[in-house]
């Protein structure tokens, strides 16, 4: 059997294999509720052999979204909308995940749809952002700096996001620290965004201290829930986060109860300077996994069966996230299968069968 589709134990889950669906926004949700459409784009993916389906960037405060059209996991209409796309993932054989998101500086920001780029004006439906410092990502609106109190309650609000996810039948909970989104985890984790000269800014643990807490927090509400958190491990720009302070952050992280570090990157600062290429985060992640000794996933252009097992076969990590590899083929994990050679049927859904190549 191949590394790729040897079962992989998720705090005390069995998961079928290790080729896994990323994170991705649709931008196609009404006041956060999701709709037909999450429905059949996630439900898909376990069809296609998926071992772990994440739902995208879910926001625990309405404020909290990327743009007005994504989802939300802070009222019982979005929890219960959530309900019957968990079930449908965990009845194709995949375990259903959520990350909770909370986009800070880079909120209030139109759609790729919309046709335009930038902050929505209030005045078009747009809300007034938060972010650690009062510095806006280039291009957006200025955002106005948390005070503590504002704190406490967005990590309030994650906890109680984390209830609603697990009452919806999520076994996956997800806290986003990449991308520049979540104000307060990649947002205050790096200096170029974070300011602070109070509790929450200047050494890497003050700036860290928001996630940590974010960290007990949705433990504490959900700890029957396997509890990742995704970091990108650069900010490709000089004097920022970078794979060292990853490390070590995840690995206080790890002491407060998560399991499993998605390493991404970028997404910080406009400037970054990013050189792409087929698996080319995976050093990143390969670079976490050695310096904390904790269980990494790697993502970023892995587009084949043959590609991501090597990447598991090489130690650079435990689990491969794919993302916009799935959106080109949606039984990715089928195909990867019949790439490596695997033997084993069971991973076809009983309908599809009679396509097997053989």
């Amino acid at each position: 059997m191949s590394l790729l589709f040897s079962p992989y134990d998720l705090a005390g889950r069995t998961v079928r294999n290790r080729l896994w669906v990323a994170p991705m926004c649709q931008y196609s949700a009404s006041e956060g509720v999701p709709n037909d459409w999450h429905h059949v784009h996630l439900a898909q993916f376990a069809s296609g052999g998926a071992g772990v389906v994440i739902a995208e960037a879910t926001a625990v405060v309405p404020e909290g979204r990327i743009s007005p059209e994504d989802t939300g996991l802070w009222n019982d209409a979005q929890q219960e909308a959530w309900a019957p796309i968990a079930a449908a993932i965990r009845a194709r054989g995949a375990l259903p995940g959520i990350q909770l998101a909370h986009a800070g500086r880079k909120a209030s920001t139109w759609s790729p749809f919309s046709g335009h780029r930038g902050s929505v004006p209030t005045d078009a439906g747009g809300w007034t952002t938060v972010a650690p410092s009062a510095v806006a990502f280039e291009g957006f609106a200025e955002p106005v700096a948390l005070d503590t109190a504002g704190i406490d309650r967005i990590v309030e609000a994650f906890g109680a996001a984390a209830v609603r996810a697990v009452a919806a039948g999520f076994d996956v909970l997800e806290v986003h620290a990449a991308h520049g989104y979540l104000l307060h985890l990649h947002q205050f984790l790096s200096p170029l965004s974070n300011l602070r000269d109070d509790e929450y800014g200047g050494s890497l643990h003050n700036r860290a201290r928001l996630l940590l807490r974010i960290v007990e927090t949705v433990r504490a509400a959900a700890p029957q829930a396997a509890l990742v958190v995704r970091f990108s491990a650069s900010d490709w720009a000089d004097g920022g986060w970078d794979a060292a302070q990853t490390a070590a952050v995840a690995q206080w992280a790890a002491e407060r109860g998560a399991v499993l570090f998605d390493i991404s990157s970028g997404g910080l600062v406009a400037h970054q300077r990013i050189t792409t290429g087929p698996g080319y985060q995976v050093p990143l992640a390969a670079e976490v996994r050695r310096s904390s000794g904790l269980p990494v996933s790697a993502v970023g252009e892995i587009t084949s069966g043959a590609q991501a097992e090597a990447v598991l076969q090489s130690g650079d990590a435990d689990v491969i996230l794919a993302g916009r590899e799935w959106l080109r083929d949606p039984h990715f994990a089928l195909r990867a299968a019949t790439e490596l050679g695997e033997t084993d049927a069971s991973l076809w859904p009983p309908q599809y069968v009679r396509a097997r190549p053989h």
